[in-house]
């Protein structure tokens, strides 16, 4: 009864490693993770490359509003010189105080 379970034993532990990944398995497998890895870092270069050009495109965006907007100032600063009324210089009145004799030209 001993040898036959050593011989089944032994019959069963010769079935489990047979039954493992084959030299092919394995290489599909490696290349099947070298591919996602291949994958992941083209699409984080795709990723940085959109980022990038969304970037420049917001600045170029941001820049033209900004001198839009500066333009726009200097435009309505320049109608306002031209349009506003010019200043009439009125003469200053002196008054006369009546200074009475001996108060000297300081009196108030």
């Amino acid at each position: 009864m001993k040898k036959l379970f050593t011989l089944f034993l032994f019959a069963g532990m010769m079935a489990f490693v047979a039954c493992g990944p084959s030299a092919e398995e394995k290489a599909a497998k490696e290349k099947a993770i070298q591919d996602s890895i291949t994958a992941v870092k083209e699409q984080a270069k795709q990723d940085s490359i959109m980022a990038a050009v969304e970037k420049v495109k917001q600045d170029s965006i941001m820049a033209a509003v900004e001198k839009a907007k500066q333009d726009s100032i200097a435009a309505a600063q320049a109608k306002a010189k031209k349009s506003a009324p010019k200043k009439a210089t009125t003469p200053k009145v002196i008054e006369k105080k009546n200074v009475k004799a001996g108060q000297g030209k300081n009196a108030k």
